[in-house]
């Protein structure tokens, strides 16, 4: 019998526990570890943000739903791995052991990297559900007395998706409520250009997103630095194409949200560098496992991949939603393999197809494979594409608590549009 301990239970360590229990068969156990015990749709948090949405539209009791699966749940997180003991430490002090172990954890807020930066200081965020619900109480504040916001992403961040769904969901809620007029928008990012999106674009990103900005009366800062944030001030520098710094402005604002830059949690980069880089994120082959212990996997936001490409400003390359359930699937055939005694042979397509929302109206893209060169790059606007999130928000929370990740309607539905979740 062999035992596989999950880290995370969040979109890529739920349905890997599912998908793992379900290729390992009878006799096999599984146990998922998280330091919380709900699930979270985290593509939803920008809606929590502005009251779109609250905390029983977008979460749900972990263990309930992973006991119906035969999966055993702790939710008192990990304080420390030992890999050469296969063994690791849950928060209350009791010792795990495992035959694999599948590291799906999410990253840590690097919000320290940048002086004043994250909901501890000067602006919100919308990257967990506790962050979401303190940036909408800001915000209930924010329309009784509006005034100049800031959004976007600083430094070294990755996920550049919710900064632009974000200023677009605030620009609609403003219109709704008829003060749009008393509020100017500066969107302020890392990336060379505006739809870079940390993979170099995707078909005409660039062109689309800046024009919707536009259209939106958005301005705009590209290849920016955040120095500091203070109360009401964010100071940014601006660097030109050969990374020198041009410009320091200071900019004046009574509403913001920042994604910050991410790196590997605690308790995974104290292993040190055999599992991990040197931002703390997990090392992988093309199988998803670590070269120095075979039988640890990583999927998700927490493993390392190099930028796409050399920019002024760092940006990281984003793990979008597919990208996740590609490795997910390749994990657990990975360890079916092994099981077996055999080779692995599954490697994850990397491949992404993305919903944007943008308030009233939003984008959709499908990236073949994510990171370029690409065989197909595919990439619409339109009022379909924000019906079409709310429709997957609801499909995606009820495969979880079904333990369904791939019905065969949607994988005939994505080999349609030329997805695979394995090369």
């Amino acid at each position: 019998m062999a035992h596989t301990v999950i880290i995370g239970a969040g979109t890529g360590g739920l349905p890997a526990a599912y998908d793992i229990k379900k290729s390992m068969g009878r006799g096999h156990e599984v146990t998922v570890i998280s330091n919380t015990p709900l699930f979270n749709f985290v593509p939803s948090n920008p809606w929590v943000a502005v009251g779109w949405r609250d905390r029983q539209d977008v979460t749900f009791e972990l263990e309930k739903y992973l006991a119906r699966k035969n999966i055993r749940f702790i939710d008192s997180g990990v304080s420390r791995i030992n890999p050469d003991d296969n063994s690791l430490i849950v928060g209350g002090g009791e010792e795990v052991r495992y035959d694999y172990l599948v590291i799906a954890t999410g990253p840590e807020l690097a919000f320290d990297e940048v002086e004043g930066l994250g909901p501890e200081h000067h602006t919100h965020s919308v990257c967990t559900l506790p962050h979401a619900e303190e940036a909408y109480r800001g915000w209930q504040k924010f329309v009784k007395n509006p005034g100049p916001i800031i959004v976007g992403a600083v430094q070294g961040a990755s996920c550049f998706g919710p900064a632009y769904e974000f200023a677009m969901i605030m620009d609609t809620d403003l219109r709704r409520q008829k003060i749009r007029n008393q509020v100017p928008i500066t969107f302020v990012t890392s990336e060379p250009y505006i739809g870079h999106l940390g993979l170099s674009g995707v078909g005409d990103s660039r062109g689309m997103l800046e024009s919707e900005m536009r259209n939106r009366h958005i301005t705009f800062y590209t290849n920016s630095r955040v120095k500091r944030v203070e109360p009401e001030k964010m100071v940014i520098e601006q660097l030109d194409h050969k990374g020198e710094a041009m410009d320091e402005e200071e900019l004046g604002f009574s509403y913001s949200m920042m994604i910050p830059a991410f790196r590997g949690i605690e308790c995974v980069s104290a292993v040190g560098e055999e599992l991990v880089n040197p931002r703390g994120f997990v090392k992988v082959d093309e199988f998803q496992r670590n070269p120095a212990w075979k039988n640890i996997y990583s999927l998700g936001v927490c493993i390392a991949i190099p930028p796409v490409e050399a920019t002024p400003v760092p940006t990281g390359t984003p793990k979008t939603g597919y990208m996740i359930e590609s490795m997910v699937t390749a994990v657990a055939h990975n360890i079916v393999h092994d099981l077996n005694d055999e080779e692995p042979e599954a490697v994850a397509s990397w491949n992404a197809f993305c919903l944007a929302d943008m308030g009233d109206t939003g984008v959709a893209f499908i990236a073949v494979p994510q990171i370029p060169p690409r065989n197909l790059t595919w990439f619409k606007r339109g009022r379909w594409v924000h019906w079409a999130k709310v429709i997957f928000e609801k499909y995606f929370i009820r495969n979880m608590k079904r333990g369904s990740t791939e019905p065969l309607y949607q994988r005939l539905a994505c080999r349609l549009m030329g997805l695979n979740r394995l090369r």
